[in-house]
C-alpha cells in the first residue's frame, strides 16, 4: 500500500498576546511556569478573529531548559463564533539562546525549536471542519507575544 505524501494547508497566523510569566518554582515534575493569555489575533482566509483573554500556557520546563507548551485558551471568529484553542508542544535549544528568549530578547525563530500541534473545537456549525482537523505550527516567541502559522494536515 502506498500512502500519500505529507502536505499542509496554511489557515492563519495567530499573534497571542501574554502578560508577565508567573514562575511556581521547581515542583517533582520540573519548573512550573504559567504565562496567561490576553489577548491576540486569527488573521487567515478561512479563519479570523481574535484571542479573548483568559487563557494561559501551563509551562514544564526540563533541567536542559526544554519547555513542554501546554496552552488552552478561546478566540472569536469575526462572525461570532467561538473556537478553542489547546497546543502541546516543544521548545528548546542552546542555552544562551533560550535566556534571550526568556528574557524577552529579540532572537530570530531559526535560533531554536518551537513546534506545537494545535487542536482547535467549535460548536458553530460554520466551522465544523475545525473540529475534524489536524493542526501543526511553526511558532516563535516574543517579548510579550508567541506568533505561528496554523497549518492544517491535508
Amino acid at each position: 500500500m502506498q500512502l500519500p505524501e505529507l502536505t499542509l494547508s496554511r489557515i492563519a497566523r495567530v499573534r497571542v498576546e501574554l502578560d508577565p510569566m508567573l514562575v511556581l518554582g521547581q515542583t517533582p515534575q520540573g519548573l512550573r511556569r504559567i504565562v496567561p493569555i490576553v489577548g491576540g489575533t486569527i488573521d487567515g482566509r478561512r479563519l479570523r478573529g481574535r484571542i479573548l483573554s483568559g487563557g494561559a500556557d501551563w509551562q514544564l520546563v526540563h533541567d536542559d531548559g526544554t519547555a513542554l507548551i501546554d496552552t488552552r485558551y478561546t478566540a472569536e471568529t469575526d462572525d461570532g463564533a467561538l473556537v478553542y484553542l489547546a497546543t502541546n508542544g516543544v521548545r528548546h535549544g542552546p542555552p544562551e539562546v533560550l535566556e534571550r528568549v526568556i528574557a524577552g530578547a529579540e532572537v530570530g525563530p531559526e535560533e531554536y525549536y518551537f513546534r506545537v500541534s494545535v487542536r482547535l473545537e467549535t460548536g458553530d456549525p460554520r466551522y465544523s471542519w475545525l473540529n475534524r482537523t489536524v493542526f501543526v505550527a511553526y511558532a516563535a516567541r516574543s517579548a510579550d507575544a508567541v506568533e505561528y502559522d496554523l497549518y492544517a494536515l491535508d
